[in-house]
């Protein structure tokens, strides 16, 4: 688990806060001091490349060891948001963690400037309309 005291924007100029509240980032970042970050490492792992299989057994002890430590972090910090790039790809409540108060704003861009959702990102802003693998449009 790291602390990178550098990511929050809490004590920051007004003019950085001002500029910040203008963008596609949950709102709550604005009060941050820190971000934390909570992962495991291994060997990078290659499906059907002899020697650089996945190890699911230890990728799943990773997962579960993670999961514990971030429950510990939520119960003392529960209202918090994520950065889409440095997040739990499996968080069901994405939508809340990544944009927070701005994804109605940021669906109605989308729904603006690609209505036909031409641009798809796992757990991006409008990709509760496609299949996971956002191949398939379910709306």
């Amino acid at each position: 688990m790291t602390l990178h005291l550098n990511k929050g924007l809490a004590g920051a100029p007004p003019e950085a806060i001002s500029a910040a509240r203008d963008t596609a980032l949950n709102p709550l970042v604005l009060d941050a001091f820190a971000l934390v970050i909570s992962g495991a490492a291994g060997p990078s792992a290659y499906p059907g490349i002899p020697g650089h299989e996945p190890d699911v057994a230890t990728a799943g002890q990773h997962a579960d060891a993670i999961e514990k430590a971030m429950n510990e972090v939520r119960k003392l910090l529960p209202n918090t948001g994520s950065y889409l790039s440095e997040s739990n790809f499996f968080d069901e409540a994405w939508r809340e963690s990544f944009w927070g108060s701005n994804y109605p704003r940021l669906l109605a861009v989308k729904e603006k400037y690609d209505a036909d959702g031409l641009f798809f990102v796992h757990h991006g802003v409008g990709s509760e309309r496609w299949s996971p693998d956002g191949f398939t449009k379910l709306t």
